[in-house]
């Protein structure tokens, strides 16, 4: 069995152990105090590591660029296609799915299979495609979460430096964002992980090792997916595959690339799973929020769990298909083909079931109209 197979089934595993463990913890606080032991000590820990890690090729910079412009199509195609998946706009639900569907995690998702697929050379061209991913995710969708919230929970007009002091206040005191600026200073005076005493660097690298587990294990915990959600998350999810394909497709074709190896990396990179790192961000103001007792709710938290458990399988699924397809990609008209079937499931599984629910209303009202008439017969 592939090495990247077998991986996929350990992380599958943890969330499976997560689920099965949920019986063992009986408060929704002994969950919290394991989200919080990932959002302060190992998210920050790992995301250290990742910047002292950064090695800056410059013939490769367009890379990060690109996994931007992807990242940004995602989330300006969002509020076009949320609401036919009947996510209503002004709701938690929908700033979740906004917020968390454009966001990549090659790292739990492709970097396993694009190694063992594709080689290291392609390895490196991926992971040098994921800075533009991570200022996504880090830094943008960070300003936009505190955005949503401050605008939500503010009952009076605020003018722009009213807005910016609690956005600057909150940035400051979160300990991944603490972490992150230390690295970006260390980056810029050149020191590296190696470079740092001993126990400062073994301490960082121990708490990293904790945080793949324990993300899976909190999902496995925290999930709670309904039959109607279910539908709605997978419908969701095809659709932002089908999306992903489209623009490769289309990237592929402008750019005129021919080599299977490099469309196959493009295609498997935009297939990553969601990250984790808005969830953190979800996580934070519901925090805050919880602090001060609100009853307007920015996000729903649960609802992001369960995107995140649907997300990281499907991927798999996917990203294997894709690796495994040999020169079929190579046309770019299959990768149309294939984005279109995507679209299709995707948007049919909504559209079939507001049919159905016609239908039964239709009927029941029917059925309502022929009893109230017997009954009047009968009188």
């Amino acid at each position: 069995m592939d090495v990247g197979i077998q991986k996929t089934i350990v992380f599958l595993f943890f969330i499976f152990i997560g689920f099965l463990l949920k019986v063992k913890f009986k408060s929704k606080e002994e969950i919290t105090g394991i989200k919080k032991v990932i959002l302060n000590l190992a998210l920050p820990a790992t995301i250290f590591i990742a910047l002292l890690g950064i090695n800056v090729e410059l013939h490769l910079l367009i890379l990060p660029l690109l996994a931007l412009g992807l990242n940004l199509l995602l989330f300006f195609a969002m509020p076009l296609i949320l609401p036919l998946m009947g996510i209503g706009k002004g709701t938690s639900e929908y700033r979740t799915a906004k917020l968390l569907v454009p966001s990549l995690a090659p790292g739990l998702s492709s970097f396993p299979f694009i190694l063992e697929f594709l080689g290291d050379e392609y390895l490196a061209k991926a992971a040098m495609s994921d800075l533009g991913n991570k200022v996504f995710v880090l830094f943008f969708l960070y300003l936009v979460a505190m955005n949503w919230h401050y605008s939500l929970q503010s009952n009076e007009k605020r003018n722009g430096g009213a807005k910016l002091k609690p956005l600057i206040k909150a940035m400051v005191s979160e300990p991944v964002n603490v972490f992150i600026g230390a690295a970006l200073v260390f980056l810029a005076f050149g020191v590296s992980m190696n470079s740092l005493p001993f126990f400062l660097s073994e301490t960082l690298e121990k708490l990293s090792l904790i945080m793949t587990p324990l993300v899976l294990l909190f999902i496995g915990l925290a999930v709670k997916i309904k039959r109607k959600q279910f539908f709605q998350i997978f419908s969701l999810l095809c659709t932002r595959a089908g999306l992903v394909l489209l623009i490769s497709g289309i990237f592929v074709t402008i750019a005129g690339i021919e080599a299977r190896n490099e469309i196959l990396l493009t295609m498997a990179f935009g297939l990553s799973a969601c990250s984790f790192w808005p969830y953190a961000h979800i996580a934070a103001v519901d925090s805050m929020e919880m602090d001060k007792k609100s009853k307007k709710k920015t996000f729903s938290s649960d609802f992001g769990v369960a995107i995140l458990a649907l997300s990281f399988p499907l991927s798999t699924i996917l990203i294997l298909a894709t690796l495994n397809s040999g020169s079929f990609f190579v046309n770019p008209f299959n990768i149309f083909m294939m984005a279109i079937v995507l679209l299709a499931v995707g948007f049919g599984i909504p559209l079939i079931s507001g049919v159905s629910k016609k239908k039964w209303s239709g009927q029941k009202l029917i059925d309502h109209e022929i009893n109230s008439a017997a009954a009047e017969k009968a009188a």
